[in-house]
């Protein structure tokens, strides 16, 4: 990738050099477009370079492209069919192979690098560099506007003219890796319409003083099933819960913190698949140990113990106990509710659900109304659940760009790579 610019004039510019803006520039200039990707910050895709836990996990072999709504959310989770249906997780993989990266799947179609997200990073680079495309990096955006049939933007490194602009600067999660709200200033400049942005796949807190009993448990981890919503509109994931000193994460949380809405219960069996209150009734005619203990063979013991410190009627032997005490006991534990104070914020979301209106792009190109300037990856209200879906998002958005981009400047390029 060259480093100076040859010209102030490009086919397309690129803002943003994460996930979506890497892909769509190797692809846009792999198939013509001279193409320049420029982006503030000092260091290069740092999102995928700490994403899942520094081996990146980059898509998910359980997406369906036609049933888009099983795994997105957004005002409409269906305006990302078309473009997850022309760049798969199977046309992704190919990629990687391509590039000889070894991987692996987890759980749940989740695919992770064996080594790490440095693998991808020096991919996507090399895909850029095989496209000729002018890396500025980092380089400010001080504004864009319009000046004629082309935009003008003024940047930290001079003037530059382009037909077209592609925003793929993200949300505004985890701020201290440079996450800002450019592509939202961007998209209210130029008139379109913004879905209120907020945290997704976030841990959620609680009261201090109502969560006491419970900060005890910080680290403990379990599987559970968790739900959010009313009968019309409920979700509900079966993953693993983590206990934290100011609330609950852990997939189980992160997956439904997307769906839940201030004020929304959470309703969590902590015993999934398990009938406790038969069992307890079983151990009431059998048993003189503490409730506590006989809880600790179908829950974690901490767990256990905490659990039944909440009650003095369940802090005694288990034949000693009341019916009454041990059924509320066992609905307490597969139905408990509870209401968060909040999340942990843009701070610890992995993402930012809501951003610019899928209303005001085109779900082939991702075009906006405003001729010329392009929307990809999570600045748009299309949000993926934890497990690789986003970044797939982030891929199928790009690629669809850049193929939109070589069809308006090489009308005879726009073909597949």
């Amino acid at each position: 990738m060259t480093d100076a610019p040859p010209s102030s004039t490009f086919d397309a510019v690129v803002i943003g050099a994460g996930a979506a803006g890497l892909f769509c520039a190797g692809v846009a200039g792999q198939l013509g477009v001279k193409v320049l990707l420029l982006d503030h910050s000092e260091k290069v895709a740092e999102k995928i370079r700490i994403s899942g836990g520094g081996r990146c996990n980059f898509t998910n072999r359980e997406l369906d492209p036609r049933a888009p709504q099983k795994h997105f959310l957004g005002e409409n989770p269906n305006f990302c069919r078309s473009a997850l249906a022309r760049y798969t997780p199977q046309d992704f993989i190919a990629l990687v192979r391509r590039h000889g990266i070894p991987f692996h799947e987890k759980h749940k179609g989740q695919l992770f690098g064996d080594r790490s997200s440095e693998d991808f990073i020096r991919m996507l680079l090399a895909e850029c560099a095989a496209g000729g495309v002018t890396h500025w990096q980092p380089c400010t955006v001080a504004s864009i506007a319009t000046s004629g049939e082309q935009y003008e933007l003024r940047t930290s490194r001079g003037t530059v003219h382009a037909k077209s602009v592609v925003i793929a600067t993200g949300g505004l999660s985890i701020p201290k890796i440079g996450a800002t709200d450019f592509g939202y200033r961007i998209a209210r400049q130029f008139g379109l319409r913004l879905v209120a942005p907020r945290p997704a796949l976030v841990p959620l807190t609680f009261d201090g003083e109502a969560w006491a009993p419970f900060a005890q448990l910080a680290g403990l981890a379990l599987p559970v099933r968790i739900a959010t919503g009313d009968k019309k509109a409920r979700m509900a994931f079966d993953e693993d819960l983590l206990f934290t000193h100011r609330g609950l994460s852990g997939p189980a949380v992160l997956q439904i913190s997307s769906y839940w809405r201030e004020g929304q219960p959470l309703r969590i069996d902590l015993a999934p698949g398990q009938d406790i209150a038969g069992s307890l009734a079983q151990a009431k005619a059998r048993s003189r140990k503490l409730l506590a203990n006989e809880l600790a063979q179908w829950v974690p013991s901490r767990l256990a113990e905490a659990w039944t410190q909440q009650d003095p009627a369940w802090q005694r032997p288990v034949n000693e106990a009341s019916d009454k005490a041990l059924q509320q006991l066992a609905q307490r534990l597969s139905g408990w509710e509870l209401v968060p104070t909040g999340s942990e914020g843009y701070r610890k979301a992995e993402v930012t659900a809501g951003g610019v209106d899928t209303r005001e792009l085109s779900s082939q190109t991702l075009e906006s109304r405003q001729r010329g300037l392009y929307f990809i990856g999570e600045v748009v209200d299309v949000t993926g659940w934890l497990g690789g879906y986003n970044f797939q998002w982030a891929w199928a958005s790009g690629y669809a760009c850049a193929q939109a981009l070589a069809a308006q400047h090489l009308p005879a390029a726009g073909t597949r790579l």
